[in-house]
C-alpha cells in the first residue's frame, strides 16, 4: 500500500483514537498521545473507553505494534513525519471554540522540534486557527522553514466513525505549500489510489480499489471553513425538517409523506430529513456556536444560523408539550425512556437530546425507568440513581407498569421490539415517540396510542385515521 509514514496523533478521544487505529490499518506506523495515564494504560490494554463500531477489532489486530500509546509528547514527535491534532475544542461561555488546548500542544511539539515537520488540525477549529498555530509555534524559536501547518478535518459520524474513516465521502487537506501537502497525499495514498480496497479483510464500505474517493487540495482557511460549514448546513437541515414538522402537525399533515417528497428531488436528497427532538451530541451544537460567532467577529450577519439554534431549542420544548397533552398532568406519573445517547450507536451524552428531555421531565415532577444499549453508565454520572430516577437492563423492563413509553434516542434496535410485549408491560398503552421510529398504523394494531413527531396521532382501532 505504498510506503509507511510514521505519524504522531496527539488526543486519544474520539477523533484522535480513531485517526490512530485507522492509519495503522492504512500501513503507518503511529503513535498516539495522551496527557492522562490512566486512558493510556487502558488503551495498552485494550480498552478501547468508546462505544464504536470496528474499534475494538482494530485496536486489538494494531495495539502495542503499529499502533503504541504514550503521555510522551516530546518523543513521539521527534519520530513522526507528521504529526495530528486531536485535542478538544470545547465551546465556551460565548460560543466560541475554545483553542487553549490547541494552543498548548502547538507549544509543546515546538519545544521538540529538530527536524521538519506537518503539523496536522484534525480537531475542529474556526478559520485562521492555522495562522495561530504557526504563530505560537515561532514564538517558541523555531524557524519558519522547520514547519507547515495543514488543515485536515476530520467528517466522522459516531457509531460508524471508522468505516467513514476508511471510506471517506472526500478527504480536504487545507495546505498552503506543496511539500506539506505531498506528505499528506502521502499519508492518504492507500486509499485514494485504491490500495487499501485491495486488501484481505478491510472494513466494509461503499469504495473500492475501482472507485477510490476524493482528495481535496485546498488552502488552508477554506479547509477550516469547509468542516464548520458542513455541520452547520446539516444542522439546519435538522431544524428545517423540524419546523416542517410543527407546521404538518398544525395542518394534519404527514412530515413522513413530505420529507419523502422532498428528498426524491436529487438536489435536496433524504439524508437529514427525519424530524425527531433536536440535534445534539459533541459536534453540532458546538460547531454551529462556533460559526456564528466566527462570523460575528468577521462583521458577517449569519443571523440565519441563530435561528437553527432556536428551532433546535424549541423542539424538545415542543415533545415536552406532547407528552403533557397526552398524559393531561405530569406530576407523579412513571415513565420508561428508550435512548439516552445523542444519537443511537454511540454512547456520548454530550449535548444529548435524551439526557435534556428526561431533566425537563424530571422537574415536572416525573420519576423515570430508562434503557439505553450502550449509555447508562454514563447517564449514571449526569443522572444518578434515586426515587426518581432507574434503570433497566432492557426496553421491557422499562415500560414495566410505566404511564406511558418514550422513544428517545434512535437505536435500530429499538425499532424491532415486540409492540404486544410492550402493550402488555405498561400500565397504560402509550407510546410518545420523539424520533418517528415505527408507523403509526402498526402500533396502533398491537393496541397502544401512538404519538410521534410531525405525523397523526394513531388509536387502537381507528383504522382510517391511522392510515
Amino acid at each position: 500500500m505504498g510506503k509507511s509514514v510514521n505519524i504522531a496523533v496527539v488526543g486519544s478521544g474520539y477523533v484522535g483514537l480513531v485517526a490512530a487505529v485507522c492509519f495503522a490499518e492504512m500501513g503507518h506506523q503511529v503513535t498516539c498521545v495522551d496527557n492522562d495515564p490512566r486512558k493510556v494504560a487502558a488503551l495498552q490494554g485494550g480498552d478501547t473507553l468508546i462505544h464504536e463500531e470496528h474499534l475494538p477489532e482494530l485496536l486489538n489486530r494494531y495495539r502495542n505494534t503499529k499502533v503504541t500509546f504514550t503521555t510522551d509528547l516530546g518523543s513521539a514527535a521527534e519520530n513522526a513525519a507528521a504529526i495530528f491534532i486531536a485535542v478538544g475544542t470545547p465551546q465556551s461561555e460565548t460560543g466560541d471554540a475554545d483553542l487553549s488546548y490547541v494552543e498548548a500542544v502547538a507549544c509543546e511539539i515546538a519545544r521538540h522540534l529538530t527536524s521538519y515537520k506537518v503539523i496536522v488540525e484534525k480537531s475542529t477549529v474556526p478559520v485562521y486557527t492555522n495562522e495561530w498555530i504557526r504563530r505560537s509555534i515561532e514564538r517558541n524559536g523555531i524557524d519558519r522553514k522547520m514547519f507547515d501547518v495543514v488543515s485536515n478535518p476530520e467528517f466522522l459520524r459516531e457509531g460508524s466513525a471508522v468505516g467513514d474513516f476508511l471510506h471517506p465521502d472526500r478527504i480536504v487537506v487545507g495546505a498552503d505549500s506543496e511539500r506539506a501537502a505531498q506528505v499528506l497525499q502521502d499519508i492518504y495514498a492507500p486509499l485514494t489510489d485504491g490500495s487499501y480496497y485491495k486488501q484481505a479483510n478491510i472494513i466494509p464500505g461503499p469504495f473500492s480499489a475501482d472507485a477510490p474517493p476524493p482528495l481535496l487540495l485546498t488552502s488552508t482557511k477554506s479547509a477550516e471553513i469547509i468542516k464548520h460549514a458542513s455541520n452547520a448546513f446539516l444542522a439546519l437541515k435538522i431544524s428545517f425538517i423540524n419546523a416542517v414538522s410543527n407546521l404538518c402537525e398544525a395542518t394534519d399533515a404527514n412530515v413522513q409523506q413530505v420529507a419523502q417528497g422532498m428528498g426524491l428531488d436529487s438536489r435536496i436528497g433524504p439524508r437529514f430529513l427525519r424530524p425527531g427532538i433536536g440535534y445534539g451530541g459533541s459536534c453540532f451544537p458546538k460547531d454551529v456556536a462556533a460559526f456564528r460567532s466566527v462570523a460575528d467577529q468577521m462583521g458577517v450577519d449569519f443571523s440565519l444560523l441563530t435561528e437553527v439554534e432556536r428551532i433546535n431549542a424549541t423542539q424538545k420544548k415542543r415533545f415536552l408539550a406532547k407528552v403533557r397533552a397526552a398524559l393531561w398532568t405530569l406530576r407523579g406519573k412513571k415513565l420508561g425512556v428508550l435512548g439516552l445517547a445523542f444519537k443511537g450507536d454511540t454512547d456520548d451524552i454530550r449535548d444529548s437530546p435524551a439526557i435534556e428531555m428526561v431533566q425537563m421531565l424530571l422537574a415536572e415532577g416525573c420519576s423515570v425507568c430508562a434503557f439505553d444499549p450502550a449509555a447508562v453508565e454514563r447517564t449514571k454520572a449526569v443522572l444518578p440513581e434515586s426515587d426518581k430516577v432507574s434503570y433497566s437492563t432492557d426496553a421491557y423492563a422499562a415500560a414495566e407498569d410505566a404511564d406511558a413509553l418514550l422513544i428517545l434516542t434512535d437505536w435500530a434496535e429499538f425499532g424491532k421490539l415486540d409492540m404486544k410485549k410492550l402493550r402488555t408491560a405498561l400500565r397504560y398503552p402509550i407510546m410518545i415517540d420523539g424520533r418517528n421510529m415505527f408507523e403509526p398504523a402498526t402500533v396502533a394494531a398491537a393496541g397502544l396510542t401512538y404519538y410521534s413527531v410531525g405525523r397523526p396521532a394513531a388509536h387502537p382501532g381507528r383504522a382510517e385515521a391511522n392510515a
